[in-house]
């Protein structure tokens, strides 16, 4: 009798497995000793959809702190909560009904940067369509139009985020977070300059607090799973300019505060609380890059005198040599990797220098503008090339890529902004010249949609393309068919 029971489980079995063979379903079957309970996977998704909303219902296992689902790169914190027994939470999201078909990412623990849990898609998505390829091309915009038709080329996209910000909910981490997702749709590389605060693009020389934010900060960049396609990471701009250090003008940004916070120069080759070990150790993929000395800036000179005697490549001179001997340092101590990975520098063009001597303005990127009152400085685009040389000087940053993060035709001692003055070809000139660089890979317009309350930057953007905006705009297009 007790073989005849045998053999009759035996046989449901098999005949339960041959039909479940035949059944037009896709899933797994966990066979478990245990309860149900233990046997479940975890997280589990829920759809509730009623006339006028739609309520997403996660469930996990453990009881994440500041948890998050991100839909069409927006992310959205939960509305409400439950805790189950066992530990087991349940968070809620409501969105409109017609809202809710596409890709999420659940994500937790963001205040400390997010970490991503599960994705998972709901109604009609595109996931499942192949992107086709893009040509590369060192084109770039800061503060890339969503809308703008790359004409299949992968450009760049340079974004901004500040320390004191993060929780904002117009310029915080969650809205560069939605930038990035959106460049990414575009294929393009971003470039994120983090500042400080708004003014004040480095903590305050010799304050120790303050650093520690910006270090707190940038580990949680470093850590973000929604950050890490970003491309590379400019560590602060124009530090040799009063107008970036608002906060602190008693005490001058200089070459040797940076190389403290970038990689820890004057302090024990053992501590690494500086941006790019803190930001390797979250992320050993992240690119971080020194960000742009401002030209044709006298307020502040440097140490190490240059062989073209102007304060703005002195200044430059210095940095980068501290730089430099940090990161010798360290490699000594054991420390691997405490090198830049690249520079940003800013390149503005001068298309009414009296240097050009009758070339037209469109060739100024062409024409070396050896300014006799700076001692043979660059006064114009190719002051990068003066930027090379100082880069190339050193054996630990030699060669390293640099980036244009910031060119137009605005010098900042003249002050005649792009709509007034943009000579039509001048970007073409300068796309030209820097293609033949191969230690160049951006050049980036600043900017391209201008999203200030004020409006402050629409004399520069391609978007709003007013004045002589209205050729560069319709260029950089032509550009982008090239």
């Amino acid at each position: 009798m007790k073989w005849t029971r045998v053999l009759l489980v035996v046989a449901i079995v098999i005949g339960l497995s041959g039909a479940l063979w035949l059944l037009p379903i896709q899933g797994q079957v966990v066979v478990t000793s245990g309860s149900a309970e233990q046997a479940m996977a975890f997280p589990q998704v829920r759809i509730e959809r009623k006339a006028h909303t739609t309520n997403l219902f996660i469930t996990d296992n453990a009881a994440w702190s500041n948890v998050g689902v991100t839909f069409n790169g927006t992310f959205y914190p939960a509305a409400d909560w439950q805790t189950n027994p066992n530990g087991i939470v349940t968070w809620r999201w409501e969105f409109a009904p017609n809202d809710s078909n596409g890709d999420f990412v659940f994500y937790h623990s963001c205040q400390a940067g997010c970490l991503e849990r599960t994705r998972f898609a709901l109604g009609k998505t595109n996931s499942t369509v192949q992107a086709s390829p893009s040509n590369p091309t060192k084109l770039c915009v800061v503060s890339a139009n969503p809308g703008r038709d790359w004409r299949g080329r992968s450009g760049w996209d340079g974004e901004m985020t500040y320390a004191t910000l993060a929780e904002d909910k117009a310029s915080g981490i969650d809205e560069l977070a939605r930038h990035v997702y959106h460049a990414n749709a575009q294929k393009l590389r971003v470039l994120v300059r983090v500042d400080y605060a708004p003014g004040q693009t480095l903590p305050p020389a010799n304050d120790n607090v303050a650093l520690s934010q910006y270090l707190n900060y940038v580990r949680r960049l470093a850590r973000d799973a929604r950050l890490r396609s970003v491309y590379g990471y400019i560590i602060g701009s124009g530090f040799n300019d009063p107008a970036s250090n608002s906060l602190a003008s008693n005490a001058p940004l200089t070459p040797q505060w940076y190389a403290r916070v970038f990689n820890g120069y004057g302090e024990a080759a053992a501590r690494t609380d500086n941006v790019i070990q803190v930001m390797r150790q979250e992320n050993p993929q992240a690119r971080v890059l020194v960000g742009p000395v401002r030209p044709f800036t006298r307020e502040q000179d440097g140490a190490n005198k240059y062989a073209i005697d102007a304060p703005w490549l002195n200044y430059m001179n210095t940095l980068v040599a501290r730089l430099d001997e940090s990161a010798r340092a360290k490699t000594l101590a054991g420390f691997g990797l405490p090198v830049p990975d690249g520079f940003a520098v800013n390149a503005p063009g001068r298309p009414n220098a009296p240097e050009l001597q009758g070339r037209a303005p469109a060739d100024e990127p062409r024409v070396d503008l050896k300014r006799a009152a700076w001692n043979g400085a660059q006064a114009g685009f190719r002051v990068y090339r003066d930027w090379l040389d100082l880069i190339n000087a050193y054996p630990t940053t030699r060669g390293l890529p640099v980036y244009i993060n910031a060119t137009n035709t605005f010098a900042p001692d003249e002050g005649i902004v792009p709509a007034q003055n943009y000579p039509r070809g001048w970007l073409t000139s300068a796309y030209e010249v820097i293609n033949a660089e191969p230690q160049v890979q951006a050049l980036c317009w600043f900017l391209d949609e201008d999203n200030s309350a004020d409006g402050r930057w629409d004399a520069y953007s391609l978007t709003k393309g007013i004045g002589r905006m209205y050729d560069a705009a319709k260029e950089f297009e032509e550009l982008l068919k090239r």
